[in-house]
């Protein structure tokens, strides 16, 4: 049974959420501050949370933050505002997903669906393959348990920034469009523009590169995309 977090403090909001993902055989764990959610993650492997930005304690953007130091589960930002550049600025801090206030429920369980079934399928992908680590440079990828490792030391990666990173080091010096890693990656139904692509591949370098600026394993091929160098 998946388990979801729903945080929020609007109490009406979580009834609804926990009560129709109830229905669907969800689990579900409620949180309605910042700090009461950090610590259920910290309990907790949840399958995906679903984190409102404005919360008492510790707002959403600090909370996704804090639970990336920590675990790569699937997080999905609730935002009030409309404004892009809060959307934007929830991926930078770790958000794999976002979506807009006021919202359908069905949006929100097609949401959570898409992010579970890119999950299982990779984890049958990963089965099927060999499970043999991937070397290149100083980086060391493991697929199976989706680790990254520098010189030996682990590296934090969101999932969406690990996907992205396999799938360029499985191809190297193949340029791919933003169009492309976004289709790829987030899925043919994700509602998302081109944007979501530079925010992750510019956390991945901050992430990989010694110098971000200089990389030295995820390049830009002006114009057109992005590619990893053999």
């Amino acid at each position: 049974m998946a388990k979801v977090l729903v945080v929020d403090d609007e109490k009406m909001i979580v009834k609804g959420i926990r009560f129709s993902l109830l229905q669907d055989q969800y689990e579900v764990d409620c949180a309605y501050d910042g700090e009461e959610a950090v610590e259920m993650a910290k309990k907790t492997e949840y399958d995906v949370v679903l984190l409102d930005i404005m919360l008492p304690k510790m707002d959403g953007m600090q909370v996704c933050q804090t639970i990336r130091e920590f675990s790569n589960m699937p997080i999905i930002m609730l935002t009030a505002k409309g404004d892009d550049m809060d959307k934007i600025l929830g991926l930078e801090y770790g958000a794999d997903d976002y979506i807009t206030k006021p919202f359908n429920i069905l949006e929100v369980k097609a949401r959570i669906k898409a992010i579970m079934r890119r999950s299982q399928s990779s984890r049958v992908v990963q089965e099927k393959e060999d499970s043999r680590d991937i070397v290149t440079g100083d980086l060391r990828l493991d697929p199976q348990g989706r680790r990254l490792f520098i010189l030996g030391n682990e590296i934090n990666v969101t999932a969406r920034e690990f996907d992205l990173l396999e799938l360029l080091v499985m191809h190297p010096n193949k340029v791919y469009s933003r169009e492309e890693l976004l289709n790829l990656i987030w899925g043919y139904e994700y509602p998302g523009d081109v944007r979501t692509v530079d925010v992750h591949i510019r956390r991945l370098r901050e992430k990989i590169e010694a110098n971000p600026s200089e990389p030295k394993y995820v390049f830009t091929k002006w114009g057109v995309g992005y590619y990893y160098k053999e």
